[in-house]
């Protein structure tokens, strides 16, 4: 059983827009930030991983080259991947969920990538798919995540979360990326409410920290310290 960290429409919206997307409290924003983080650029034609991404460049002059990211579990069933343009392994979750699938430390980091561009190289039949149970902290209210964390069935190893709510992102874990990723000048930590109590986060001069959602989202942040990749 995991805590419930905000409603569920809520705890994908921030990871993709921030709290600064409306301005206002996430309790105001719960509305908004469930249209506000439809796909309402891609063409009709697209449908999730599916999505024919030339045709939804043509239409909306989509020119960003993202950097080409590859991963894989630590046994060697799975290889993966895909494109992104946010591939600083800045963002410190230390939420229940992440903590306890993918984070030893305490925490876990989530990088942002291109759904359609997600090729699963060898290992599919090793996948194997979890869905948090979120719960209010009385535990009383509980519901399913539509979040699927993706992670080796043989190894354990957490790969990637995809969210059919939101199909043209995924967030694969740096922890399984194999690429060499860009070094982050200063750090994000998020749902400090929510840690360990033996973690003590190590907060640099120049780091954030959030007892829930930061202000901005990973392509705000990256394109805000210009290591946004196109």
């Amino acid at each position: 059983m995991q805590k419930k960290e905000s409603a569920p429409e809520l705890e994908r919206a921030y990871m993709i827009w921030g709290e600064g997307a409306a301005g206002r409290s996430a309790e105001a924003d719960e509305r908004w930030l469930y249209k506000a983080a439809a796909p309402r650029w891609l063409p009709q034609n697209c449908h999730g991983a599916i999505c024919d991404v030339s045709v939804a460049a043509k239409q909306h002059r989509v020119t960003a080259m993202p950097m080409h990211l590859e991963g894989s579990c630590r046994c060697g069933a799975v290889v993966f991947e895909l494109d992104s343009h946010t591939p600083v392994p800045y963002q410190l979750c230390y939420c229940t969920i992440c903590r306890k699938t993918a984070g030893g430390g305490g925490f876990a980091i989530n990088l942002g990538g291109v759904s359609a561009s997600l090729h699963i190289k060898k290992g599919k039949r090793s996948l194997g798919v979890y869905r948090a149970e979120i719960c209010d902290d009385d535990g009383k209210n509980c519901e399913v995540s539509s979040g699927e964390r993706n992670f080796c069935k043989g190894c354990g190893t957490a790969l990637w979360l995809y969210d059919p709510r939101w199909p043209e992102l995924v967030h694969p874990f740096a922890s399984a990326i194999d690429t060499d990723l860009p070094k982050p000048k200063a750090k994000v930590h998020l749902m400090l409410r929510y840690k360990a109590n033996w973690v003590k986060p190590q907060i640099g001069r120049s780091d954030e920290r959030y007892e829930l959602y930061p202000k901005l989202s990973l392509e705000a942040w990256h394109k805000k310290h210009k290591v946004w990749v196109r």
